[in-house]
């Protein structure tokens, strides 16, 4: 079995998630391919994933894409999370989540009080609102003069392939979408194409293709697919995939054989290579086991009790530091002490960013101290910085 070591593996997955100096590049929906789709729980997650892995984004790139376009769309997708996925993979994203989806959302109805008859009731209402244009839900109520509770009777109804996610009206930082009727916004597509196992076979090759090596655990845990059945998925994928051994990791990885020998020659940059992420970044939330890429004691720093990461600082691919937007300065805290030079070019980065989400010209500022997000409320990881 061959050996990699933790430095080339940490580039190798850099340089397929766009995020490598050399590998940034302009076409939005291929970058959402090929980094196994944009995170898309909060409303500038996406902007800013996509903004540090392109020299050239500019916001309107990715609402021209969902809006005008259409060649994205918000979807659920993997362990019931919601993300922005090219158009070519929305079948098999749902003919791979769709049960496991509908099911979580007819538990959450229940919960809030919506009953079977009542769903089946309205969600017919508004199949009939919707014809031929797109409503908010706040729009939807209106309209159907209704005091139920619309919101987890829209979710459920874009989860069933009935209607789809489109941009806020209210502007890039707002969550208040317009639903439309899917066959109306996307009639060329056929969400009968594939079934269940076909489909997460294609999405546990194309996770291994965005953040392989990667190990079954990894798979397991991103996909949110049975143990059992993940690793009869790789069975069948047969000589696709091969193992290597990563040194200062425990556990064998796999890698897709067609990347093989590109993993095999790389060489890894001389410069240190600066990333600077927004919570939920791809990168962060691709895999199960965060050893390769944030040391054990700083884990409570980063992600919350509920696991999800937040604005992080890159250096090759560690995590080295967290940074927050408090108007108007743009915050940085470090885990570790990274040198002059590096952290020159650091607050550039973060300067840049934060001027791209404030709008705004913003002023760094270095914190000496953070409260770990693991003693901190749900929903820190948004604002990590807040009491630095």
């Amino acid at each position: 079995m061959e050996t990699l070591s933790l430095a080339k593996v940490n580039h190798f997955v850099l340089k397929k998630q766009h995020l490598a100096d050399d590998s940034k590049m302009g076409d939005v929906v291929q970058i959402a391919k090929d980094i196994g789709g944009l995170h898309g729980t909060s409303a500038t997650g996406p902007y800013l994933s996509l903004f540090a892995r392109s020299n050239s984004f500019r916001r309107d790139d990715l609402a021209v894409e969902m809006s005008k376009k259409k060649s994205l769309a918000r979807i659920r997708y993997v362990r019931n999370t919601i993300y922005i996925l090219p158009k070519k993979f929305i079948p098999v994203a749902y003919a791979a989540t769709s049960q496991m989806a509908d099911a979580t959302a007819v538990r959450f109805s229940k919960y809030l009080g919506i009953t079977p008859t009542q769903y089946v009731r309205i969600s017919n209402k508004i199949l009939k609102l919707l014809r031929g244009r797109g409503l908010t839900t706040r729009e939807i109520k209106k309209k159907l003069r209704t005091a139920a509770n619309i919101a987890p009777i829209v979710n459920r109804m874009c989860d069933k392939g009935l209607l789809v996610r489109s941009l806020p009206r209210e502007g890039w930082k707002s969550t208040q979408h317009a639903y439309y009727l899917f066959e109306d916004y996307y009639p060329d597509l056929d969400l009968s194409a594939y079934d269940e196992m076909e489909a997460r076979g294609k999405i546990i090759e194309q996770y291994i293709l965005s953040f392989g090596p990667v190990s079954e655990r990894d798979i397991a845990w991103w996909t949110g697919f049975p143990k059992l059945q993940v690793k009869e998925i790789l069975e069948g994928l047969g000589d696709k995939v091969s193992s290597v051994e990563i040194p200062e990791l425990e556990s064998s990885y796999l890698v897709h054989l067609s990347e093989r020998e590109s993993l095999q020659s790389l060489a890894v940059p001389i410069h240190p290579v600066v990333n600077v992420l927004p919570g939920l970044d791809p990168y962060m939330m691709g895999y199960k086991d965060r050893e390769r890429y944030l040391h054990p004691k700083h884990y409570k720093m980063i992600f919350d009790r509920s696991g999800n990461a937040t604005s992080t600082i890159l250096v090759d691919g560690w995590v080295v530091g967290i940074w927050d937007l408090e108007e108007p300065f743009v915050k940085i805290f470090y885990l570790k002490d990274v040198g002059k030079d590096i952290g020159k070019k650091i607050r550039s980065k973060t300067s840049d960013v934060g001027k791209f989400l404030a709008e705004k010209p913003v002023q760094v500022k270095v914190c000496d101290s953070m409260v770990p997000l693991f003693k901190r409320t749900a929903g820190s990881f948004m604002s990590p910085l807040n009491d630095g």
